[in-house]
């Protein structure tokens, strides 16, 4: 039975990779083929960059290229920095009500974000931040699940490092940035991926809160698209737009797979 284990993980791994590869291909090769009416799982056309080219032009793609890139980017920084400081106070620091806090922290990752997009939506009003930059990002720069994964990691740290470096004269900042930060590179860039996967891929915030192009994200602009008369009711069209969408991550993704792949494994949690 030992013999024969090694083999049936190996097969359904491959069965796996090929029923997620699966559409995908099926995606690139819609999207690079010349449109017929006749939907295939293997091209039976040409290739061709004219969907791409078509699909380019017909919407302002670039705005809204510009526009998810800033969102992500800015978004991920300033969670970077709010949940470094909240994770070191609730890992490293000791103060009353520190496990209340922590409880509530842990309740915002068990609620679903979409659960609170109304009284999200109604905050911003109040505010006059619809339709903003500021407004898609503002209710993320929080994350209960950087927190979390920080102050876990930053648990397993010996104190002795944060003690030797405060006798070398090291402040509470350069604490942080020295011995705790380089200690948790894992839990960084687990939340990186999922941060920026996330934010990249957000649809349905987006689209509540902007009205116009000049602020709209990738994943509202191809729901616009495909719904608009420039789609000319082809599939092709409509996969070259989701290619566009998709491909800085996939690039992404075939490139850094090793490092993504390890940092979730050695982010596990440790209490």
């Amino acid at each position: 039975m030992k013999n024969l284990k090694k083999p049936l993980i190996s097969i359904c791994s491959v069965l796996l990779a090929t029923a997620w590869l699966a559409p995908l291909f099926w995606l690139v090769c819609t999207a690079l083929t010349e449109p017929t009416f006749k939907m295939t799982f293997f091209p039976n056309s040409k290739f061709t960059l004219g969907n791409v080219v078509y699909v380019w032009n017909a919407i302002p793609f670039g705005r809204y290229y510009l526009n998810t890139l800033f969102l992500v980017a800015v978004t991920f920084g300033i969670q970077f920095v709010t949940s470094t400081l909240a994770g070191y106070a609730l890992g490293v620091m000791e103060f009353k009500g520190q496990y209340l806090v922590m409880a509530v922290i842990f309740m915002q990752i068990i609620i679903p974000n979409d659960v609170l997009i109304t009284p999200n939506f109604m905050t911003l009003s109040e505010m006059g931040l619809t339709d903003t930059k500021l407004g898609i990002m503002l209710p993320f720069y929080g994350s209960a699940l950087a927190i979390f994964l920080l102050r876990q990691h930053f648990k397993t740290i010996p104190r002795a490092l944060a003690e030797a470096a405060r006798i070398d004269g090291a402040n509470i900042w350069q604490t942080i940035w020295q011995v705790y930060m380089p200690c948790a590179k894992p839990a960084y860039m687990s939340f990186a991926v999922i941060s920026v996967s996330y934010h990249w891929n957000n649809y349905l915030w987006p689209l509540i809160v902007t009205n116009s192009p000049a602020n709209r994200t990738l994943t509202v602009g191809l729901a616009i698209f495909a719904k608009s008369k420039e789609a000319n009711m082809q599939w092709a069209n409509v996969c070259a737009a989701t290619l566009i969408i998709i491909l800085p991550l996939l690039i992404a993704f075939f490139i850094l797979q090793r490092q993504f792949m390890s940092s979730f494994v050695s982010a596990g949690i440790k209490e």
